[in-house]
């Protein structure tokens, strides 16, 4: 059987993009290699629980420039709320606007944050 090991996303800054996917998300460092073969930093991030990774690329001479709506990651939550209102209280902005009253209704229990290259990550409410 085939397996999804991982998903490669290009980072402007290496530190910065690993705190924030740790910080807001809960990721954890599973390895981190300095210099690969094509000369990249590479840090590779799991999710307990999952073995799917989220891999993070630098590399000095490539200018990150992730155009609007291009892709997006999804993360699930237990309590979509409780989490959201958590990464305000970082200063993370959450969206669309309006995304409580929006979840009023206990329908489409979504919300996006955009990370620091803007790529989007999506939030779903997953019991």
């Amino acid at each position: 059987m085939n397996k999804f090991l991982h998903t490669r996303i290009r980072v402007s800054d290496l530190d910065r993009s690993v705190q924030f996917y740790c910080d807001c998300f809960g990721f954890l460092v599973y390895k981190r290699v300095d210099r690969s073969p094509a000369g990249n930093e590479i840090v590779h991030l799991r999710l307990p629980g999952n073995d799917h990774m989220l891999e993070l690329t630098y590399s000095p001479d490539y200018k990150v420039a992730v155009p609007e709506d291009l892709m997006h990651t999804a993360i699930g939550v237990p309590n979509i709320i409780t989490f959201c209102d958590r990464l305000e209280q970082k200063g993370v902005s959450i969206w669309p606007d309006g995304w409580r009253e929006k979840f009023a209704g206990g329908e489409n229990l979504m919300a996006f944050v955009t990370d620091p290259d803007g790529y989007e990550v999506e939030i779903l409410e997953r019991k």
